[in-house]
């Protein structure tokens, strides 16, 4: 089940506006995906005065843990690929195999009718657009403790079809259970569906102990609606001053920065599941 994929700069810069080479490409990943996801991050400043605005109600909001699973420079990383688990109340957890950029248009069939795998562009203000394939499984938060505190190897977490996954796309000769445990994160998730909006929104605020957090404020819709709801999704922000102007912010490329950065103070880390393996 291997997947060809396509790697452009465009896919990860920010741009002041699409070209129409841009918008080209763009539309050719809308029309091949499943999903369009319309996000944007807030500035730090502005993110209680963000949320009041817009009635986000932070005690509605689920608790997560996320961890992400890399060597020591993320060489994962930067070949497109992101292993990743999370935790969530009640003793349940979700895991993915992730691939980005991708060009949806080269995933065979036989991947494409999996209901576990999902192609979705995401798309952000000043032309950040990229599309990314994932596939999907479940785990319990008991099993991904034992991961990251080596009790367990990290393979048992995923799935025949994710290890596969995983296999056709990582770079030739990282084993999975060499990998090393990165997080957690402190996610805080909330879907609801606010005044003035005709659709369901998600905030997720990613917040890390030095005090850095990101507030994510994005909805999601089905291809062949992208530009109509990503023009009403304009007007709803402006209207409650959300500045689409301001840096953007990506949770995982946050991460990973963040990850170099402590691992460069912790040379000698251990290994996930270097007892158990």
């Amino acid at each position: 089940m291997a997947t060809k994929t396509t790697r452009t700069a465009r896919a990860s810069t920010v741009a002041q506006g699409l070209t129409a080479e841009d918008m080209k490409e763009l539309l050719h990943l809308v029309r091949n995906s499943k999903s369009v996801e319309l996000k944007l991050s807030v500035p730090m400043e502005q993110h209680q005065s963000a949320a009041m605005s817009i009635g986000l109600d932070a005690v509605e909001s689920q608790v997560r843990h996320v961890y992400f699973f890399d060597t020591a420079e993320l060489a994962l990383n930067r070949a497109g690929v992101i292993v990743r688990a999370r935790r969530r109340p009640g003793g349940r957890a979700d895991t993915v195999i992730k691939l980005r950029p991708i060009d949806p248009g080269m995933i065979d069939a036989e991947l494409r009718r999996s209901k576990a795998f999902k192609v979705e562009v995401d798309a952000m203000p000043g032309g950040l657009f990229v599309c990314s394939g994932s596939y999907k499984g479940i785990a319990t938060g008991q099993e991904v403790l034992d991961v990251t505190q080596g009790r367990m190897p990290l393979r048992k977490l995923f799935s025949k079809e994710q290890l596969a996954f995983y296999n056709a796309h990582a770079p030739v000769g990282i084993d999975m259970n060499s990998l090393l445990a990165h997080g957690p994160i402190l996610l805080l998730k909330l879907k609801q569906r606010p005044k003035g909006f005709r659709r369901g929104v998600t905030a997720e605020v990613w917040a890390w102990k030095d005090g850095k957090h990101i507030l994510e404020i994005s909805t999601t819709c089905e291809p062949a609606e992208a530009f109509q709801v990503g023009v009403e999704f304009k007007s709803f922000l402006e209207e409650h001053g959300i500045d689409l102007g301001a840096k953007q912010e990506t949770k995982t490329k946050t991460a990973m920065q963040k990850f170099l950065t402590e691992h460069a103070k912790r040379p000698r880390a251990g290994k996930v599941a270097s007892r158990a393996a």
